[in-house]
């Protein structure tokens, strides 16, 4: 059965121009995020200082623009000095949040010379939940301080004499939660947060600083938490955080489709929270969003088997290292939520200015890897790296005519839709998703106001089952397909949409 839908796009309907940081990603020391995953010095592919080669190229094409950095759930019981200056001098110490040794084999210097092999910028988080002001200054010293003081003389020492020159930085991560180490109120975190912010505005004035916002919209704080941080630290921070993950939860996979509406519902509501603060205490300055943690991921679901005996040595009260962790396999329908996911960050480009999924490598990642062996794409990856290299110039606010269906996150749009203008280059992009599980929708897409002429290309994420997933043993069973239903007649793009499907088209 094939319904059909509706989009006209206007190019007056600007929304912003694309945040190139939009497409960033999350590295955290935590399962095999870095050892067999970045990191793995005897891999045939392996550079001169152990980053695997294939991983990179990888990254590269996945086109991750911004990396977070050391964590996550990770950072709120690191010591950063732990990772710095020789090696074999370099403590191992027991990993509270996973529950793993960390060796401290891989630390700020070695990840900055990944990040530039990557091609991509740091966003780095402090420790704000077992340390305090004086750690932050001490690691911004150390990374951007210009050689003549002693910290910046010991970076100097390590092997890097030029400042990183990082501009981003999340003051702690998920404060909110009780799972985190260190973990406060509103009212504990607001104070902290706003004085190491002036602390570190101090020592280098211009820097981005995201303030810890609520963990997911579920949490029993959401609102408050954010009014609460944000009255206190205003003045001295320039975003706060969003965090959310999504899965498909009893077989509903009607309401996991639909799991970006929750996306935008939290992204309004913070961005409400943001401004009756700017109102209350008269500001002239607007807080931004950072998206900074996203994804879907199985979270509660019982090890794998190649999961279980990690599993199970930690919970005989071992301490592993890189123990094989929430190496989430995903489905088609896992990379459509994903796609999904993105168009609603795009629509979202006047008030999210990052975002991040999280992670890159094995750990509910898009990238997969067995030690001395491949590297893969998950299904996630395909969405990402489309979004990532075709959304250029500005963000149009589509108008959408499409059925609906009910769900637990209320009524879903049929189909869903973002749309980017890049004048300059003569081109547009436009994203679309068809959550529907049993019918094709025939889509028209009026662009007459682009002046556009043609579908330059049509590539659709879909399987008729929706399960199908790229595994160790079928690397390549899912990818993207091209749709030859695209057609373009005076201004009008019709395309069908197939079900549970994402799409991307480019226009010229």
């Amino acid at each position: 059965m094939t319904s059909s839908a509706s989009i006209t796009v206007d190019r007056a309907a600007v929304v912003a121009p694309v945040p190139r940081r939009l497409f960033g990603a999350f590295v955290e020391h935590g399962g095999r995020g870095i050892h067999t995953g970045l990191y793995e010095p005897g891999h045939p592919t392996a550079t001169e200082d152990g980053f695997r080669g294939d991983v990179l190229e990888l990254v590269r094409e996945l086109g991750v623009t911004t990396v977070r950095y050391p964590g996550g759930n990770f950072v709120s019981g690191y010591r950063w000095e732990d990772g710095i200056g020789p090696r074999e001098r370099r403590p191992r110490r027991r990993e509270l949040a996973w529950h793993a040794t960390e060796t401290n084999e891989i630390g700020i210097d070695e990840f900055a010379r990944w990040a530039r092999l990557a091609g991509s910028e740091i966003m780095l988080a402090v420790n704000l939940g077992t340390r305090d002001i004086q750690e932050a200054l001490d690691l911004l010293e150390y990374v951007n301080g210009a050689p003549g003081t002693t910290l910046a003389d010991r970076r100097a020492a390590n092997g890097s004499p030029d400042p990183y020159g990082i501009r981003t930085w999340c003051l702690g991560n998920e404060l909110d939660g009780k799972w985190q180490l260190g973990y406060m109120t509103a009212d504990d975190y607001g104070k902290l947060a706003a004085r190491t912010a002036q602390a570190m505005n101090a020592a280098e004035p211009g820097l981005e600083l995201i303030a810890c916002g609520s963990s997911w919209t579920g949490m029993a704080t959401f609102g408050e938490w954010e009014r609460v941080v944000l009255e206190h630290a205003y003045d001295h921070v320039s975003h706060i955080s969003c965090h959310a993950y999504y899965f498909e939860q009893d077989g509903d996979i009607g309401s996991f489709l639909a799991s970006s509406l929750d996306m935008e519902h939290f992204i309004r509501t913070t961005a409400a929270t943001a401004d009756h603060v700017k109102a209350k205490l008269r500001k002239t300055k607007t807080i931004g969003i950072s998206f900074d943690e996203w994804n879907v991921w199985y979270q509660g679901r019982p090890p794998t088997e190649s999961e279980a005996p990690d599993a199970a040595r930690i919970k005989a009260g071992e301490w592993p290292v890189a123990p094989r962790q929430l190496e989430d396999v995903y489905s088609v329908a896992d990379a459509v939520v994903v796609g999904s996911l993105l168009i609603t960050l795009l629509r979202n480009a006047d008030r999210v200015e990052f975002a991040n999924l999280a992670q890159l490598v094995n750990v509910i990642a898009p990238i997969m890897t067995e030690p001395g062996g491949p590297a893969w794409r998950q299904t996630t990856f395909f969405p990402f790296s489309l979004t990532a290299r075709l959304a250029t110039g500005v963000v149009l606010a589509p108008r959408i005519r499409t059925g609906e269906y009910d769900s637990a996150r209320g009524a879903a749009p049929l189909v869903d839709a973002a749309v980017t203008f890049d004048e300059a280059a003569g081109s547009a992009a436009i994203f679309l998703v068809n959550r529907g599980m049993t019918g094709s929708q025939t889509v028209t897409i009026d662009v007459t106001s682009l002046g556009l002429t043609a579908v330059a290309q049509a590539l659709t994420l879909h399987d008729d089952d929706v399960y199908a997933k790229n595994t160790l043993a079928d690397q390549t069973r899912v990818g993207l397909t091209k749709n030859d239903s695209a057609a373009f007649t005076d201004g009008v793009v019709t395309v069908e949409l197939p079900p549970v499907s994402w799409t991307a088209l480019t226009l010229s």
